[in-house]
């Protein structure tokens, strides 16, 4: 390790790792195996190592949750190399937050990052790296912005193509084409009319989008994505957004753009859609896009009005049963609300009344024959008994134990493959010592080798100081409790699920194993249904068959039993865990 408080360049001998990115899927893909050339031509040039190579391709640099960026972070803490190498300091990282915090914790673990634009990075370099990026990020933001307010303005598309209209692309006198033109296109726009006269007349959206299924009139799909059948949704939307065929005014001859922004969650790093203000809005009549009349779209618009105000007097009116107030604007979560699908469609199962969970294509589209509905708390309990029943089986007990096994024996590899990076560092430093010896004992003393000395010897020091914190190996020795503690963490587990203070908690681990949850509908079955678990938690309890249990032990070596996902084809028998 060498001291980072020093611009001087990190000395030879030293393991460093190479890390290499480009942002987008429009850059070419070269440019990583261009960065790691550079930077191995530069470690061969300073006498390095080359410990490890570490890339992410078409990845921003303002997200900290790259795949191989924290496989890099993850090999730095493990002592894997003494050093970063990329080819600007931009490639590692470019928010100002996360820039700041790989700063520090590499200042912390005396990991120098060298770059091959600036050398050695200091806080200097950190700090105009961040400006330098988030001046351009809001500089590309803005001009993007404001070249598509002028296409808006100019009556054009500023992005994707509402459901009734097709592009109109005109060749231009020096031969290229217009962008952004729409038309109406006329099949299309005849579904939408049908829309709007059905709803008029009194239809619901749910029944207006069975209508459409029942006669095979193709949904809109946006992007490429969607299920290609009609819902509800795609023709009620959300009024205060503009989304959905109902509230889209392009279908009356106006064009509204900027009506909300997205900004991403700091933590998650994903999209959040946030309403802007009314007068940000940007407003553009285009009569020639029209294909609703004025009074049609007036009376839709009433009714609309008219359905929100019963909602919210008899949700209000609920509130006193300790039902959520309409204004708190977000409807109960249930255990496993999001996780339950159809067994006959693939289509989720949802809360189609206070109680009771449904089939919602069948409830929704009309797409599915499965009427049948199911009792929440029935669901809840079969799933929660049958979980807390099957992991109290001798056969997962013994897994749980191995699973404690392998655990140790991990944390003793982790130490001991640091132990022997330290070693080696030692012994390199050791033989430099002696070198210099040899050549002061030759008379070859020059006045920098004192300084020299002094850094190697302070560097031997903290090393063996290193080594001897880490801990010595152990056996791995079990618990004489250790089958208890299985049992009660797994009471604990059903305790949380029903006390108010952890569920939510002890909810989301328990959604974390899960991958879906089908209902199947059995007259046989209890309450009318077989539910199936897929994911983490399946292939645990499927382990419980003990011909499953052998082959899971088989293919995965005595097993990570709980990182394992439960997928068709596999080799678990069963595939599911069925209630």
């Amino acid at each position: 390790m060498i001291s980072m408080k020093t611009d001087r360049t990190p000395p030879p001998g030293l393991r460093a790792v190479i890390y290499a990115r480009y942002s987008t899927e429009n850059q070419s893909k070269a440019s990583v195996p261009d960065q790691i050339r550079l930077c191995r031509k530069i470690c061969a040039e300073q006498g390095w190592t080359v410990a490890g190579v570490f890339s992410d391709d078409a990845q921003s640099g303002f997200d900290h949750l790259r795949s191989d960026y924290q496989r890099m972070l993850a090999f730095i803490e493990d002592g894997g190399c003494d050093l970063i190498v990329a080819e600007s300091y931009e490639r590692l990282i470019r928010d100002g937050e996360h820039s700041a915090r790989l700063y520090k914790r590499m200042t912390y673990l005396e990991i120098p990052i060298f770059v091959a634009r600036n050398g050695l990075v200091n806080e200097m370099v950190v700090g105009m790296s961040t400006m330098v990026s988030e001046m351009t990020r809001k500089l590309i933001t803005d001009k993007t912005h404001r070249g598509l307010e002028g296409r808006v303005l100019a009556g054009k598309s500023a992005g994707g193509i509402s459901y009734g209209y097709r592009l109109d692309r005109q060749l231009r006198p020096d031969g290229t084409f217009t962008t952004g033109d729409r038309v109406i296109d006329p099949d299309e726009a005849a579904i939408i009319r049908r829309i709007f006269d059905e709803y008029d007349q009194g239809q619901s959206a749910r029944t207006i989008a069975m209508g459409l299924n029942r006669d095979s009139i193709p949904a809109p799909r946006a992007g490429g994505k969607g299920t290609g059948t009609w819902s509800f949704s795609t023709i009620s939307g959300n009024w205060k957004r503009g989304t959905g065929i109902l509230n889209n005014e392009l279908y009356i001859g106006r064009l509204v753009w900027n009506r909300q922004r997205f900004v991403k969650d700091p933590d998650s790093n994903k999209r959040q859609a946030r309403l802007n203000p009314p007068e940000e809005w940007v407003i553009k009549d285009v009569p020639d896009l029209r294909i609703i009349d004025d009074d049609l779209w007036s009376r839709v618009k009433r009714r609309q009005g008219a359905i929100r105000d019963e909602i919210v007097t008899a949700r209000d009116a609920a509130s006193d049963t300790g039902a959520p107030r309409a204004e708190r604007g977000k409807r109960p979560s249930y255990l496993f609300s999001g996780l339950l699908s159809c067994g006959c469609c693939g289509a989720n199962y949802i809360m189609i009344s206070a109680t009771r969970y449904g089939c919602s294509a069948a409830r929704n589209k009309g797409t599915c024959d499965n009427r049948k509905t199911i009792e929440r708390k029935d669901v809840e309990r079969r799933i929660l008994a049958g979980i807390r029943h099957k992991l109290m089986h001798p056969d997962m007990v013994r897994a749980f134990i191995a699973e404690y096994q392998r655990a140790l024996r991990e944390t003793d590899t982790r130490d001991a493959l640091a132990r022997k990076n330290h070693m080696r560092r030692l012994d390199a430093v050791g033989k430099e010592i002696n070198n210099m010896m040899d050549a002061i004992a030759k008379g070859m003393f020059q006045e920098s080798m004192k300084a020299r000395m002094d850094a190697l010897e302070a560097e031997r020091k903290e090393l063996e100081t290193r080594i001897s914190a880490l801990p010595e190996p152990t056996p791995v020795t079990l618990h004489p409790g250790l089958a208890d503690i299985y049992a009660r963490k797994v009471a604990d587990l059903s305790t949380a699920l029903d006390h108010d203070g952890t569920r939510a908690e002890a909810a989301e681990v328990l959604r974390g194993l899960i991958e879906k949850i089908t209902l199947r509908p059995d007259a046989d079955a209890a309450n009318g249904h077989v539910i199936e678990i897929y994911g983490e938690l399946g292939a645990i309890v499927a382990l419980c068959n003990s011909r499953g249990f052998t082959n899971a032990n088989a293919r995965l070596g005595g097993g990570r039993v709980g990182q394992v996902t439960m997928v068709a084809g596999t080799g678990f028998e069963p595939v599911t865990f069925r209630l």
